[in-house]
């Protein structure tokens, strides 16, 4: 069966003379993206829109044409979301008190003997929340299990809950049922369960509340989100979309003064690997370019800086102000 908008098409090309396709009006052709419900509003406008029609966005969209996917990892895996914004009502003490399954472990595919966070078992309303230091939109979250002392621990079901002061905190209701909404989680300690919610949440605080829990209240998890602009995807340091000339640098370090050995600007790729893996400076110098904001803390988790204001620009310049050791960067651009 031929869709909406080879039909639109055949109808201009007949003029609808034949009265056999009767499609018109703001929504035909669909103007939103992404398979977005076109609703029409006729001339009852709502404050703040100004067109005929609103896009109903489907999960993991937002925007005006639901033209924006917001539904990318916010940092719980990567690290940049850093440990201090991450607490929790409890954390189980193993082995005399030596084994701490700490909030800060609770991410995605984390490894390792302690590699989750699990609640006391004197909790009984354990929860854990993230602070993302700014009204976000988040759009969903990804669960995962843990074995802990050889038996599987996960949530099997849980709500969430959110605030944008981290004091008054409200729970997501559960859309035509009264009550708050129940999120399935996960069936074992490995695997991946996604929940995206019906309505993204623009929200600064973010907390999981377990419910039922298998064994014990252990979690790994992720949150899917973006920015309130939705102007923040990668623009392609990271896949090589943007190829290596048009990275430059004010200079490059040569080990031992050779060029096979050299940290060239291309290197500063996001989780670039390899014996040669970032820039380097060949000095330490403020005058060296390829952050007047805040910098890293180690050598391999992110850091993400949001301008208040997007750039409008085809040349970006990073400018070291403090370093540890010497000049080194992997970086990746974020914008639309």
């Amino acid at each position: 069966m031929p869709g909406p908008r080879l039909l639109a098409a055949l109808c201009g090309a007949l003029l609808c003379a034949s009265g056999l396709f009767a499609f018109s009006g703001s929504c035909f052709p669909n103007p939103c993206d992404n398979d977005a419900e076109c609703q029409v509003i006729g001339d009852t406008h709502r404050g703040d829109v100004f067109t005929e029609y609103i896009c109903i966005c489907p999960r993991g969209y937002v925007g005006v044409h639901c033209e924006i996917m917001c539904s990318t990892p916010l940092g719980m895996e990567t690290g940049a979301i850093a440990d201090f914004q991450i607490s929790a009502s409890s954390m189980h003490l193993g082995f005399m008190g030596l084994q701490r399954w700490a909030p800060e472990l609770a991410r995605l595919h984390r490894a390792g003997i302690v590699n989750a966070w699990t609640a006391s078992n004197y909790d009984r309303n354990p929860w854990i929340q993230v602070n993302l230091l700014r009204k976000m939109r988040v759009t969903g979250v990804v669960t995962q299990g843990v074995s802990r002392a050889g038996s599987a621990e996960y949530l099997k079901s849980f709500k969430v809950a959110y605030s944008t002061d981290g004091r008054k905190f409200q729970f997501i209701q559960d859309e035509g049922e009264l009550g708050d909404k129940l999120f399935v989680g996960n069936l074992d300690n490995s695997g991946l369960k996604v929940n995206l919610f019906e309505a993204p949440l623009e929200a600064q605080y973010v907390r999981l509340v377990p419910i039922i829990c298998h064994r014990g209240c252990s979690l790994r998890f992720e949150l899917l989100g973006c920015e309130l602009t939705g102007c923040a995807e990668p623009l392609g340091l990271k896949d090589s979309t943007i190829p290596n000339k048009q990275i430059t640098a004010s200079s490059y370090y040569k080990t031992w003064g050779l060029s096979a050995f050299s940290w060239y600007p291309f290197y500063a790729r996001l989780d670039n690997q390899g014996k040669f893996n970032a820039w380097t400076a060949q000095s330490n110098s403020a005058s060296e370019w390829l952050q007047i904001f805040p910098g890293n803390l180690d050598n391999n988790s992110h850091k993400k800086n949001m301008f208040e204001t997007p750039l409008l620009t085809r040349f970006v310049r990073i400018l070291p102000v403090a370093w540890h050791n010497r000049i080194t960067l992997r970086v990746e651009l974020l914008g639309c």
